[in-house]
């Protein structure tokens, strides 16, 4: 079941995420944040932007987030993805639900353009992006640098309004918008 994330929930979603920091080059961080970081990181994030989590059993499984992708002001229709899954909850159609609801989310809120960077290695991501109509929009080599060696990374985006003219900035997220979309995508 998809909901909103919750604070209560930053333990369980560190915990998710610590392996991939520890053991792959998916993130680009080199050592798991502490557990006050990671609750900075996602009170940050989710005052904005829509972060979501997968649950079963009461056990959350994944979470999926959108944050600012670029700085600068003209580049506020346009939000960076970031999906994590438990080991078990991999291959399931999770990170495809998870996503479903995101993009949608983002944009009901009014984004245009989404966004993924993947490690060049991690073949799966990439075909998953691919498969849901992200185009890779850049290559940048060796411009990670994690455990002794350089790693390509690939810059992946999903224009969800091409071609229109924005008429606002995009609104924050309302947990309200998550009910809204479950009630519809259930009927």
């Amino acid at each position: 079941m998809i909901r909103v994330a919750e604070r209560r929930d930053v333990p369980r979603m560190l915990e998710i995420y610590a392996p991939y920091v520890r053991n792959t080059t998916i993130t680009m961080e080199y050592a798991p944040p502490t557990l006050e970081a990671f609750a900075a990181r996602f009170d940050r994030i989710s005052q904005r932007y829509p972060w979501i989590v997968w649950e079963e059993n009461g056990r959350v499984l994944g979470y999926a987030y959108g944050d600012i992708a670029l700085e600068r002001t003209a580049y506020r229709w346009d939000a960076d993805m970031s999906i994590y899954l438990d080991a078990e909850a991999r291959y399931k159609g999770i990170g495809g639900q998870l996503y479903d609801c995101l993009e949608a989310l983002l944009k009901a809120l009014g984004y245009f353009n989404l966004y993924a960077l993947i490690t060049a290695s991690n073949a799966p991501s990439c075909r998953f992006h691919e498969k849901r109509g992200y185009a890779l929009h850049g290559l940048l080599k060796r411009s990670a640098y994690k455990f002794g060696e350089w790693h390509d990374v690939c810059w992946y985006a999903l224009a969800l309004r091409p071609g229109e003219a924005p008429e606002d900035a995009p609104r924050a997220f309302e947990p309200e918008l998550l009910v809204r979309w479950l009630r519809e995508d259930k009927t």
